[in-house]
């Protein structure tokens, strides 16, 4: 594996690390209405566990309501009970061709909660973001040992690869420290 390789992939990697974080945190609910509350609850339909955006589209005409419409009207029964099951706090209402879920304020508690799950969130993204930093630096050792890189080229990997950690760390820090903002305003 050349020195190239070993920093790509790591920067590859923090990067899929940092958008796992992105749609965990599109998942916590702020006050507002957001399609991504719901986009990735599975569904059990067909007798398989379904991601809902394949089986319907979600939108958020107001800021206090969740609209799902399935693409296949018999499948609306499966999707409210998928939503019941997610435990998410909602009360979807079907009328027979759509699901419309309203969204209560948030109180205070609930919104220390949510804070305390970006947190969370924020800090396996980082834990995450430094094993594969761990994993980078292991790989251009052995490389080094196998003469394959020179000692220069290990240690440029390694600082080259510690600037991506902060780098990806500072983000995934910027994305909580947003989150966290928009949860505690509305």
């Amino acid at each position: 594996m050349s020195y190239d390789d070993i920093v790509l992939g790591a920067e590859e990697r923090m990067e899929k690390a940092v958008d796992v974080l992105k749609q965990q945190l599109g998942g916590i609910r702020t006050g507002r209405a957001n399609p991504g509350l719901v986009d990735s609850l599975r569904v059990e339909v067909y007798g398989s566990a379904t991601p809902l955006k394949q089986l319907a589209t979600v939108g958020a005409p107001e800021p206090s309501q969740i609209v799902i419409r399935p693409f296949d009207p018999t499948t609306i029964k499966d999707i409210e009970k998928a939503i019941l099951a997610a435990d998410l706090g909602f009360n979807p209402q079907n009328d027979g061709r759509l699901i419309r879920i309203s969204i209560p304020p948030l109180s205070t508690e609930v919104r220390k909660k949510l804070v305390a799950r970006i947190k969370e969130h924020g800090e396996e993204s980082k834990v995450a973001i430094r094993n594969i930093r761990r994993d980078a630096n292991k790989a251009a050792e052995t490389e080094e040992k196998e003469k394959i890189l020179t000692e220069d080229q290990l240690a440029d990997a390694k600082n080259e690869v510690q600037e991506l950690t902060k780098k990806f760390e500072s983000r995934a820090n910027e994305m909580c420290a947003a989150r966290e903002k928009d949860v505690m305003e509305n």
